[in-house]
């Protein structure tokens, strides 16, 4: 990844401590990381992506960061990289943080955790009829269980009562009532320190279009998926400050995009980057009925996409976004015209696995094999 140097063992990459040193263009952020561990695997494959029904000479390529990893995949390995080089920096010996009860991102974090032996404490958001009972082996719960992860069911009532910083604290109080070091990493590992994962990316983009993956070694758009703000801020960042020039849409799979705009703010400012969310960064409300709630229309999208292109999409966020920038093309095809269009493939496979009841009606293809002639 360019400028990042090994510190040991220059023979074996993985899960290894790199220093870091930020792209020339991004060095006047601050604060800078000095140090990442190297979680996943980079540079992420970009490809033609042919999808169907396109605006006139439109061209949409993909970049699979659901590749970066298996149990690790998705756009979280980017961010985690940072997170827990800071969290081993910082003596800790535990790690905490909070989502939905199939948060991709919870998931990420307790296998990164194990990787380098800490504990991992997740808060799971889950209805209050579920609340008392096992979560099951679905989806991310089967891999964070694997992990050893220790599971803390939070009701829904509870959650937005009490807020997720307040239910952050209380664990975190618990735990240094008891002797451990706890680090904390807040919903979808969205900080500005994790921020730089997707800075990071853009130079990585940008090396893969100098070697030739696309015709004219540019882009118009990126497009990708927002679930708490990082990577589309990150994106947008690394876009404008490198001159790639590419607007960046991100398609918001829960809140407002006003919401989004003052958290990737709140981001940009912890990196004294100078630069309003507004003016780097088009946020739109992809969420349809809810979050991780979809109509039939949507799951149908993502089959039709999967069996047309083979790219397996989640229903929460990669699946909503690219639904919705489908639905932006065909609704206003000139505004899409001729341009070159990167969509960030986020992972989230997993959580397919926790909606096999609603999808199952849509792949009838299957009979018993005739043997008889």
């Amino acid at each position: 990844m360019g400028s990042l140097q090994e510190t040991r063992l220059p023979q074996f990459e993985f899960l290894t401590k790199k220093s870091y040193t930020p792209p020339s263009w991004a060095a006047h952020l601050s604060p800078t990381p000095s140090h990442l561990f190297s979680l996943g695997h980079f540079p992420t494959p970009i490809h033609k992506w042919n999808l169907p029904n396109l605006p006139k000479n439109t061209q949409v390529y993909v970049k699979r960061d659901d590749l970066s990893g298996m149990q690790l995949s998705g756009n979280k390995v980017r961010k985690l990289e940072f997170l827990m080089a800071e969290a081993v920096e910082e003596g800790a010996d535990c790690i905490i943080t909070i989502g939905g009860v199939q948060s991709n991102h919870c998931r990420a974090t307790a296998v990164a955790a194990k990787y380098l032996n800490l504990d991992c404490f997740l808060i799971l958001r889950t209805t209050t009829d579920l609340v008392h009972r096992d979560p099951g082996l679905d989806g991310n719960l089967l891999v964070e269980r694997l992990a050893g992860a220790r599971i803390e069911l939070v009701s829904e009532e509870d959650y937005y009562r009490l807020g997720r910083d307040e239910l952050i604290n209380i664990l975190k109080r618990k735990l240094l009532s008891e002797g451990r070091k706890p680090y904390v990493i807040p919903m979808g590992g969205s900080t500005s320190l994790a921020t730089w994962g997707y800075i990071e990316a853009v130079r990585e983009i940008q090396q893969q279009l100098k070697q030739g993956n696309v015709v004219g070694a540019t882009f118009d758009d990126i497009v990708v998926a927002c679930g708490s703000g990082c990577t589309g801020a990150g994106l947008a960042l690394g876009s404008r400050l490198s001159h790639l020039g590419a607007q960046v849409h991100a398609y918001s799979s829960w809140g407002t995009p006003d919401y989004f705009y003052d958290y990737a703010q709140g981001l940009l400012d912890g990196l004294q980057a100078g630069l309003k969310a507004r003016d780097i960064l088009n946020i739109k409300d992809a969420k349809g009925l809810g979050y991780a709630i979809n109509t039939r229309e949507e799951l149908i999208f993502l089959k039709e996409i999967a069996e047309e292109t083979g790219i397996i999409l989640d229903p929460v966020y990669s699946g909503k976004a690219a639904f919705q920038m489908m639905r932006d093309m065909a609704d206003d095809p000139a505004k899409w015209e001729g341009r070159k269009v990167l969509f960030v493939h986020t992972g989230g496979l997993l959580s397919l696995y926790d909606n096999t009841d609603a999808v199952a009606p849509l792949v009838g293809n299957w009979r018993k094999m005739d043997i008889c002639g």
